[in-house]
């Protein structure tokens, strides 16, 4: 957390106290610093109890209502949102702002400074010039506008000399460097718990994914457009009731209001990779409606059935089939945060390739990391070039060295084949090293072992 634009905020919220200003009933708000040294040094300051007084009261610390952790919003207004199919919006003072991340709800998200976020709430709408336009009246009607209650530099340097003291970060952190003498383990083992849906023993060196990767009959999972993120691919939002992951939970026999994000559950396989595909807001060119247009949703078409399900019931049966898999894209795939999920997920559903226009670096060593495939269209060619809709068949040709060419060969429902140049995406010889491995675990698993038969 930033004391300077936290302490602004805060001042904010101290005026427009005092000004009778509040915040606009339809606004859920709330105040997750990244440190807890932040409630210490508004609390010395008398600004805490006005960040409360306004609806901003801490709720955690860190990633909570950024990742989707923002909880459920009035009924009243859910249902108003439903029904009207009203375009809302989240401000916050984050760094991600990926439609839906925030909440199911919140059509899209702006990026805003802390003391800004309050003022929004203030106003209530972002239909509104935050510079110019009134964000209330004072006792004698007239109009109140950011100007009048912003703080200014010296109001803030005052409170943060005065406030924000080193021993506020010793206080709240050096305690977490004595808990090697409070805490002893018990094994150097550890001992996974099978209930557990926060961390179960990992699939990486067994079952499907220690299996040969045969490129050969790959079917399509999804077909999809540019600027796909690792929001897309793999969300780390709050998990609702009716989705995999929560079905799921459900099952398990956790209640509702635990079920927490996709972000805490990283750490047990089998919750984690249902999030995979899971953004509500994913448009999977294979699913269409009966005018044409691409459908919203976490969807994908079983082929050769044709039969559209839920993203997660169409990886299930591919898994049951031992169907290997391919994802068809377009420019700038794997865009956002370098979530390692996002590569997991496809992984763990059996994706062994990724054919796209481009993609972003750090997702693309994501991918190999995890023994997937990324292959690239020649320049000027792409996924409608060859009319592709998912229904085909996939092979990849070719030696796999670094960024050397190879071939995709399509197979069309009607038996015909189509060759397509492609750039195999592994750049270094090293990342060959690990791909042959199935992936930088496997690549270190073997390294290991390797070494200890050395000895």
């Amino acid at each position: 957390s930033n004391p300077r634009n936290v302490v602004a905020a805060g001042l904010i919220a101290r005026k427009a106290n005092e000004l009778g200003l509040v915040r606009k009933p339809w606004v859920k708000s709330s105040f997750a610093p990244g440190s807890k040294v932040a409630k210490l040094y508004l609390e010395e300051a008398g600004l805490l109890s006005e960040m409360e007084k306004l609806g901003f009261g801490i709720v955690g610390y860190a990633c909570t209502t950024c990742n989707g952790m923002s909880g459920a919003l009035d009924p009243d207004i859910q249902k108003e949102v439903i029904d009207r199919d009203l375009y809302t919006t989240a401000v916050l003072s984050g760094n991600r702002n990926f439609d839906g991340r925030i909440h199911p709800y919140a059509k899209q998200a702006f990026l805003a400074s802390p003391p800004l976020v309050v003022a929004y709430a203030i106003a209530g709408t972002i239909r509104f010039d935050i510079e110019k336009d009134a964000l209330g009246t004072d006792q004698q009607g007239n109009p109140i506008t950011l100007k009048d209650i912003w703080p200014s530099d010296e109001e803030i340097d005052a409170i943060v000399k005065a406030c924000v003291k080193p021993e506020l970060f010793r206080q709240i952190y050096n305690p977490m460097f004595d808990l090697g003498t409070i805490e002893q383990a018990e094994s150097p083992l550890y001992d996974w718990q099978p209930q557990s849906t926060y961390i179960r023993r990992p699939p990486y060196w067994e079952g499907a994914l220690a299996g040969e990767r045969t490129m050969k009959g790959m079917r399509p999972l999804a077909v999809l457009g540019d600027n796909i993120t690792t929001d897309h691919l793999s969300p780390s939002n709050a998990i609702m009731l009716d989705s995999a992951a929560g079905a799921y939970l459900h099952k398990m026999g956790l209640p509702e209001e635990d079920f927490n994000s996709y972000a805490t559950h990283r750490g047990d396989h089998l919750t984690a990779q249902r999030a995979t595909f899971a953004n509500p807001k994913l448009l999977n060119e294979m699913c269409r409606d009966e005018n044409g247009e691409i459908k919203q949703g976490s969807l994908a078409r079983i082929e050769p059935e044709g039969t559209e399900s839920r993203m997660w019931e169409a990886i299930e049966i591919y898994m049951q089939r031992k169907q290997p898999l391919i994802i068809v894209a377009g420019a700038d795939y794997g865009q956002g945060s370098s979530r390692d999920w996002a590569a997991k997920g496809v992984r763990l559903a059996g994706v062994e390739a990724i054919v796209a226009e481009g993609f972003e670096r750090i997702h693309r060593t994501n991918l190999v990391g995890m023994g997937v495939l990324p292959v690239q269209f020649k320049d000027g060619q792409n996924r409608s070039t060859y009319n592709i809709d998912g229904t085909e068949t996939y092979d990849v040709i070719g030696e796999i060295s670094p960024l050397a060419d190879l071939t995709v060969v399509i197979t069309r429902a009607n038996g015909e084949t189509v060759e397509v140049p492609v750039t195999c995406r592994l750049d270094t010889a090293e990342e060959v090293y690990v791909y042959d491995a199935g992936g930088v675990l496997q690549r270190f698993a073997q390294d290991f072992l390797q070494s200890t038969k050395s000895a």
